[in-house]
């Protein structure tokens, strides 16, 4: 063969290659764009009963606009489904345990987890309880998800890669997008933290426990009541490291510690100030709730519009962040008043000791004889596997899901696998006046229990609990495995509106929560303890509260994004007086590294990341030998989620006690040299050694989209965000974690709305093709303030009724 025709067909083949690359990328190109939203034009649609306008600004913040809230509801589910149905569909997947039949084998055992709950036969129950004006509002979201899915010229991208098709709404799916808020903020309603607790109380001693588990009176900062009692250090007549016999070493140890350094919790801030200390004389509130991070964002920019003769001028204008999967504004301003949400931390779950009958294993003693389990057979779906069958094993008070420290089996009474515990009473905030009757309609909310702030425009604050479902007591400890088979012991029925602890108006004119114990004595044995936050993050807002007497939206956002850190100052003068005088030039590195305390979370502070590292080695040095002792009765202990150790490992540190120190210490300045030692060979090790360890080396975005994994690191760089360095960790108001953070931040006055402020990561749509695919991302990440109120509309699409039959 010559070397001309060699070269031509040569060529040809590189030509043909280059067609197929380029026809590829056309039809890759296609098919994304086909699977964009509609933005422009009008859409004639049944269901309808007048024209709804959708405008959308920059930043793709949609304005929805109807003559009645039905035909809101409808464009709304429009719109949530052109732009984010994938994600809604995980949402209701993941909620009914349901996720294997899309994504495969990797999800079963979420499924396996959450199937035992059944919460697609607790939604189809809600969907039967609700009134009917609700169940029309459900209805009319439904038809318009389903007109908005039908209404893309491809659907939505990822179902192309997964090769499935997306399967239409229900109206009990939105329901189960309630139900997976539970899960996220109930701990995936599996109670692992009581489960811990039981085993850590079968092991030591409960005096040792209580103290290990104290709250730390120096950090909290409730909203009413007194601090908590300083913990007592147990004497070694109570217990003594010393005379315990040795443990085995474990080679998990430590990821069971992990739980015990400030690991990311649901949770969020919350935050008002009366209108006497407002310009404008309306009260002011700021909101930032804190969940894991995706692209896009799990909330939706939104603004919806419509006549009501309630509201100012008769047009009620609602301003906030909506939720995909339902036809309800979960935070934000009506003009009248504003409202925000953090996750209180109560107990809304207790495990409950099932005693079966010795003569009939199926049978079960309850107050006044014997009942029969209920057992029901769940299919799950594996796609490209054969059909997974869980049999599930369910009791008056809940299904049997794990087993006591004896190996009695026991059943999880939980809120959210109740009925009751769902409905969209929170679609009624958007039409509410004042504070007052806010904080009367809490109580009524079919939603995870969550610290209610509210702020109206006649300068009113207010908080109280949201949610109908807390749990009435009687006759056990709720923080232990319990036999409820005894009249008068269990779960004996719910709290009233006149039950709840409210406050409204404090003379300070300020209001705060951030996951922390808010209350004390009754109120507290009401809502119970889930695991509240240490308070150092509660307390810094309240003292950042009292630095002013004037507020404008922007001071609340400094507020928000106040990166001091507070807490680690006194680790920071520990580590100085422990390194006072050596001559290891490891250490003498580290000391003279730390040495001038910049007192923040900065992404180039090397001081906060070495200090912050000292105090997680100082807590796990500190608790190991606690957490080994358990481990040697059972193997998968792990240190009680949500159960910060500050206060016990802190009077560990100044009372020195020689019982509870680890053996393997001569005194408590050996165990503190040995945690500096670790940060210095840990860190010291790395590539530029203990002054290139800048915090933003590992406090990152990690803002990804769901299907990212599953594809090569090229692609899934077009999807994920850039992979940014953040400021802010936890125990601060800016609360930042790879992956973890703000997923929101608004500040606004009712009736100010715009001056109101609202950040947002990961942006509004779900298609990388679109315009607003991380949308507002840069301004999130920088701290920009980004207008509440829509700006000027870019596209404007218009749905129609069809016309009337001549």
């Amino acid at each position: 063969m010559t070397a001309p025709r060699t070269w031509r067909i040569g060529r040809a083949l590189l030509l043909a290659l280059l067609a197929v690359l380029l026809i590829a990328f056309g039809l890759l190109w296609w098919l994304l764009a086909g699977s964009r939203a509609r933005l422009d034009g009008q859409r004639q649609l049944s269901g309808l009963t007048a024209s709804v306008s959708i405008r959308r600004d920059a930043l793709g913040t949609v304005t929805v606009q109807g003559k009645n809230r039905a035909d809101i509801s409808f464009a709304l589910g429009y719109v949530h489904a052109q732009e984010r149905f994938f994600e809604m569909d995980l949402m209701r997947r993941m909620a009914a345990g349901e996720l294997a039949a899309l994504v495969g084998p990797a999800a079963l055992p979420a499924d396996l987890d959450h199937r035992r709950q059944r919460l697609r036969a607790v939604a189809e129950a809600a969907l039967q309880r609700l009134p009917p004006a609700q169940r029309h509002q459900l209805a009319r979201y439904r038809d318009g998800v389903n007109a908005g899915l039908a209404d893309l010229r491809v659907r939505p991208w990822e179902y192309l890669l997964l090769h499935s098709k997306p399967k239409p709404w229900r109206e009990q799916d939105s329901l189960l997008v309630i139900a997976a808020m539970y899960l996220n903020l109930n701990g995936d309603g599996r109670n692992q933290r009581e489960l811990q607790l039981a085993r850590m109380r079968a092991v030591l001693s409960g005096s040792l426990v209580d103290f290990l588990l104290a709250p730390d009176p120096t950090w909290e900062a409730p909203l009413r009541g007194s601090l908590s009692r300083r913990p007592v250090v147990p004497a070694a007549s109570v217990f003594d490291l010393r005379r315990q016999p040795a443990t085995r070493p474990s080679p998990a140890l430590a990821a069971a510690l992990a739980p015990a350094v400030d690991p990311a919790r649901p949770g969020s801030n919350n935050f008002a100030v009366a209108g006497k200390l407002t310009g404008n004389g309306a009260a002011m509130l700021a909101n930032d709730m804190h969940l894991g991070l995706r692209a896009p964002n799990i909330w939706f920019r939104t603004r919806l519009r419509y006549p009501d003769p309630t509201a100012p001028g008769g047009q009620r204008d609602v301003n906030g962040v909506s939720l995909p999967g339902v036809p309800a504004i979960v935070v934000g301003s009506n003009g009248q008043i504003a409202w925000g949400f953090t996750n209180s931390y109560g107990d809304w779950l207790d495990w409950v000791r099932v005693l079966r009958d010795p003569a009939d294993p199926t049978r079960y003693k309850v107050p006044g004889g014997w009942a029969t389990l209920q057992r029901h057979v769940e299919r799950i779906q594996v796609k490209g596997k054969p059909d997974t069958q869980l049999t599930v094993e369910d009791t008056r008070w809940g299904p049997i899901m794990a087993h006591d420290t004896d190996g009695t089996p026991l059943a999880l009474a939980w809120i959210g696998d109740r009925p009751r515990a769902y409905n969209l009473t929170l679609m009624q905030l958007e039409r509410t006046a004042t504070v007052s009757d806010a904080l009367d309609l809490g109580p009524q909310l079919g939603i995870p229990p969550q610290n209610l702030l509210v702020a109206d425009s006649a300068g009113h604050i207010g908080w109280t609990i949201a949610g109908n479902s807390i749990p009435l007591r009687a006759g056990f400890n709720p923080l232990l495995p319990a036999d409820w088979s005894h009249a008068g012991t269990g779960w004996e029925g719910w709290a009233t509106a006149a039950q709840y602890p409210r406050i409204e108006n404090p003379a300070s004119g300020r209001l705060w929560t951030a996951n922390n114990r808010t209350v004390d004595g009754a109120a507290l044995n009401l809502l119970g303890n889930g695991g509240y936050d240490l308070g150092a993050r509660a307390q810094q807002i309240r003292d950042d509260l009292q630095t002013r007497d004037r507020f404008s939206p922007g001071n609340l956002l400094d507020i928000q994004l106040d990166d001091r850190a507070v807490l680690l100052t006194r680790w920071q003068r520990l580590l100085q007086s422990t390194l006072a005088g050596t001559r290891d030039p490891a250490l003498l590195q580290l000391r003279q590294l730390t040495a001038p305390w910049r007192d923040r979370a900065a992404v180039s502070s090397v001081d906060y990341r070495l200090v912050r590292a000292f105090r997680s080695e100082v807590i796990k040095n500190a608790l190991a030998p606690f957490v080994a002792r358990v481990r040697q009765r059972y193997p998968h202990f792990a240190w009680p989620g949500q159960s910060s150790a500050e206060a016990a490992v802190w009077m560990m540190i100044r009372a020195k006690p020689a019982n509870l120190l680890d053996p393997k210490y001569t005194d408590w300045q050996a165990m503190l040299i040995d945690a500096a030692r670790k940060v210095a060979d840990t860190l010291g090790s790395q590539p530029g050694g203990l002054a290139a360890r800048r915090w933003g080396e590992v406090n990152r975005a990690d803002i990804n989209h769901p299907l990212a994994r599953a594809l090569p690191p090229v692609l899934a760089r077009f999807l994920d965000m850039p992979d940014q360095p953040l400021p802010g960790d936890h125990n601060m108001p800016r609360v930042a974690a790879p992956g973890f953070g703000a997923s929101e931040r608004l500040d606004v006055s009712p009736g100010h709305e715009a001056q109101g402020i609202l950040e947002m990561p990961g942006g509004q749509s779900d298609n990388p093709l679109s315009p607003y695919y991380g949308a507002g991302q840069e301004d999130w990440v920088e701290g920009r303030p980004t207008r509440l109120l829509p700006g000027k509309t870019r596209h404007t699409l218009t749905l129609e009724p069809p016309p009337p039959h001549s």
